[in-house]
């Protein structure tokens, strides 16, 4: 009998191990006018920045060692949060050992008129200035997140706390960017203390804050006194694990053009290094009758570059405008068919970066279904912006299209050479080499 045990033992721990391996999403087929079997990722499988980033999302997950930077970056749809939160949790309970940090945030609601995503609450004891990147004139510079808020006068303290109940962060470092003419330094306080910074570097406005015990509440101090300001233009939440990090930088009605306009945006965003770039902006470049695809592409193309000097071989997504219509009057619509247009120039795009293209106008449907999404209580009113559920169902498309487009390469890779692109990684985490007293 223990020798049955004995052989049977193994049999079960292999058993366990087949059925933990992390799956695609199930979505159920509730909805006639979704092309489902439309919903994969499309690039060339040649693709080196494709294979490189597979390579480590591999090489991490089996050696449990190594951190996957992703940056979602976009317009309203990423500032919702939804989608962007969606894609985020369901890698995070794919690989439970390997949740890093929650990355980049901003506390959008500390300004009035202004939303938050869903997953982290904001308060804010005085009022701010708003700045972002779609204003013509942009009082201070501005970084990676396009979007600032301005403390002037008076302490103001602005009090984040996570609420995102199925994911821990356990964060255990919090990087502030921020600037101050006076020489304004922000503080924290967590659990009624007061934190200094344990670094900081006045060359890239940062303040790192190595905290003694993780946590996922705190509040940003902003010492000012009258006549002083300081203007805050991001924060980085890290807790020092081997993962994935999914950061989502999103301003309301932002287009390509805007991003290029952030003067420190790729200072800001070497700090991440991002292995992949998920591009969601174009809806609002795509929104006029004069809708010009030459400067469309031209531009997205001066922003890759922007990217390609901090990583050569990042990979970049491309997510095609979701169908949209165009307010007449009132309660009257017609559809943008710009979304034909834009749709063509993100599949030259990817062929230029040898990058990859999520089809979401073919996936919802093409033209038109967006009236069906809103009769389907899956679009709001405008036809442009979708509910929460809309979001949280494109959100689990797209992580079903990137995660099998992983799993077909694990497939192939076990008969295949891995990359001669895939490098060990200079550091495990890109953000420990901010600070060399904080390991």
């Amino acid at each position: 009998m223990k020798k049955h045990l004995a052989l049977l033992t193994p049999l079960l721990l292999l058993a366990v191990c087949c059925t933990a391996q992390p799956q695609p999403v199930d979505i159920p087929r509730q909805y006639n006018f979704i092309l489902y079997d439309a919903n994969d990722l499309r690039y060339n499988a040649a693709s080196p920045s494709m294979k490189t980033f597979f390579e480590k999302w591999h090489r991490v997950t089996t050696t449990q060692q190594g951190n996957i930077n992703i940056v979602h970056i976009g317009g309203s749809h990423v500032q919702a949060g939804t989608m962007s939160n969606t894609i985020r949790t369901n890698l995070m309970h794919a690989y439970p050992g390997l949740v890093a940090g929650r990355g980049m945030v901003f506390p959008y609601s500390a300004a009035a008129k202004c939303n938050n995503p869903r997953d982290y609450r904001v308060h804010c004891s005085q009022k701010v200035t708003l700045t972002r990147n779609i204003y013509k004139e942009h009082t201070y510079p501005l970084g990676l997140c396009g979007i600032a808020v301005t403390a002037n006068d008076s302490l103001t303290e602005i009090s984040i706390e996570m609420n995102e109940p199925t994911v821990r962060y356990n964060t255990s470092r919090i990087i502030i960017f921020g600037h101050s003419d006076e020489g304004v330094v922000p503080q924290l306080r967590i659990a009624d203390r007061n934190v200094y910074p344990s670094y900081a570097d006045a060359r890239t406005d940062r303040f790192v804050f190595n905290l003694s015990q993780p946590t996922d509440t705190f509040s940003v101090v902003l010492p000012c006194q009258r006549g002083e300001h300081f203007t805050l233009t991001g924060i980085c939440l890290d807790n020092r694990h081997s993962g994935f990090s999914f950061h989502s930088i999103g301003v309301n009605g932002a287009a390509v053009p805007d991003y290029l306009r952030c003067q420190n945006f790729t200072r800001d965003l070497r700090m991440l290094r991002p292995d992949m770039v998920i591009f969601g902006i174009g809806i609002n470049d795509a929104s006029g009758r004069d809708f010009d695809t030459a400067a469309f592409r031209a531009n997205y193309l001066a922003l890759i570059d922007s990217i390609r000097i901090i990583n050569p071989d990042c990979a970049f997504v491309f997510i095609t405008n979701n169908d949209s219509f165009r307010r007449l009057r009132r309660n009257r619509y017609e559809v943008n068919r710009n979304g034909f247009l834009a749709r063509e120039v993100f599949y030259r795009l990817a062929d230029d970066t040898d990058g990859a293209v999520w089809d979401q106008f073919e996936v919802m449907g093409g033209l038109k279904s967006m009236d069906k999404w809103f009769k389907a209580k899956l679009a709001q009113k405008d036809r442009v912006h979708f509910t929460q559920a809309g979001y949280e169902l494109i959100g689990n498309l797209f992580y079903n299209a990137l995660f099998e487009a992983y799993a077909s390469y694990t497939k192939k890779r076990t008969n295949t050479k891995p990359s001669s692109n895939t490098t060990p990684d200079s550091f495990s985490n890109p953000l420990d080499f901010l600070n060399p007293l904080s390991n």
